[in-house]
């Protein structure tokens, strides 16, 4: 196993960038700027965030590096100003006001370094009604629409983990946002503030839905439409050993290759009419419940009919595509997602396991020129 003292390859080599520790959507973001090189400081508060999970495991942690800085203390909120002037992003998922009390708010921030970005990770944004309310994923994604898409339509909706909310609303949009405004401070010197509030995100993930619903392309409830399970030819299907297949063959090259490996005769034009469509999935249904899912993995395997089988968390490293990619990399010992995207010229990896609290003092001190950091140095309250 190899260990980097700090960071140094993919194409963020040379960022650095301050994470308040918190949980869900910041700490993935600042792993993903960290996966791409980026010198990534996690201020962790002593203690712990309350739902941490064992910081051994904790992967979204990895490639960091870890300060304990106490917010509350007199002397805390200082040791943050000093490495908010030598950063180039600084990450905080409190609620609104909350980083202004402790004294670690924007403007002081950028009274010490003019250029900061300083992004801001919430579920209901910084202003609104709602802003001052405590609220997990799927309360945020309940009132964009976005949760009512998912699922049977004869059953509540589904639960899409905290993956929707957490990480594709909120994670991405904070990470596109923090680069978009890095590359605007370092053209004009200028920083600025970045609010990312995971129902703006999640809202604006479902824009060509939004735009198929007012062209009268999507009806607006469950399992009634092309992408939602409504569909036969795009949904998943049970097979005999209680496991699963995925279906996708939207195209008509790809249904009619799906239905004649499938062994369904007589459907060709129930593609486009609507009124046949429960017929074709009983038929569908009925032959996916004839053989195991490995069986029907061997039958599409190396065709274009676009399906898949459903594989678990444990079983996603074996498949033989994700293996061949290496899109998941063993690393002390835990197998976890390899960094993406991927990049010709400046390669990211695993670089370190996850981040132990306050594990790496020291090294940040002297690496960010921040002797405060260091106990002994402190001046005497």
């Amino acid at each position: 196993m190899t260990t980097a003292r700090t960071p140094g390859q993919g194409p963020l080599t040379g960022v650095r960038v301050v994470e308040l520790a918190g949980i869900g959507p910041g700490p993935f973001a600042a792993m993903l700027l960290a996966d791409l090189g980026a010198d990534v400081v996690r201020v962790d508060r002593p203690g712990g965030p309350g739902l941490a999970i064992d910081p051994a495991y904790d992967v979204t942690n990895r490639n960091k590096r870890s300060v304990v800085v106490d917010l509350k203390s007199p002397d805390g909120p200082a040791r943050v100003l000093d490495l908010a002037a030598r950063a180039d992003i600084l990450v905080e998922g409190y609620r609104p006001g909350v980083a202004e009390r402790l004294g670690v708010g924007p403007e002081p921030c950028h009274a010490r370094n003019p250029a900061l970005v300083y992004g801001r990770m919430t579920g209901w944004g910084q202003d609104g009604p709602l802003a001052d309310r405590a609220g997990h994923d799927i309360a945020y994604i309940a009132p964009t629409g976005t949760l009512g898409m998912i699922g049977r339509p004869d059953e509540p909706p589904a639960v899409p983990a905290n993956l929707l909310g957490d990480y594709a609303g909120g994670s991405l949009y904070l990470v596109v946002g923090v680069l978009a405004a890095l590359h605007h401070a370092r053209v004009t010197g200028t920083g600025q503030v970045v609010d990312a509030a995971i129902v703006d995100g999640v809202s604006h993930l479902a824009t060509m839905i939004h735009g198929m619903l007012a062209a009268g392309g999507w009806q607006d409830r469950r399992g009634a439409n092309l992408l939602d399970g409504g569909c036969p030819y795009y949904g998943t299907y049970e097979t005999a050993d209680g496991r699963h297949m995925a279906v996708g063959a939207l195209e008509p090259q790809f249904y009619d290759e799906f239905l004649a490996l499938l062994g369904v005769e007589g459907q060709a034009a129930a593609r486009k009419d609507v009124t046949r469509w429960g017929e074709l999935r009983e038929q569908v249904v009925a032959r996916f419940k004839t053989r195991t899912r490995d069986e029907w993995t061997a039958v599409f395997d190396g065709t274009d009919a676009c399906v898949a089988p459903v594989l678990s968390l444990r079983e996603a490293p074996h498949h033989p595509h994700l293996a061949a990619r290496g899109t998941f990399t063993d690393h002390g010992g835990i197998t976890q997602p390899a960094p993406a995207p991927r990049f010709s010229a400046t390669p990211t990896s695993v670089r370190t396991g996850p981040a132990r609290p306050g594990a790496d003092t020291a090294d940040v001190a002297r690496d960010w020129d921040v002797p405060g950091l260091l106990p002994s140095s402190r001046t005497p309250q």
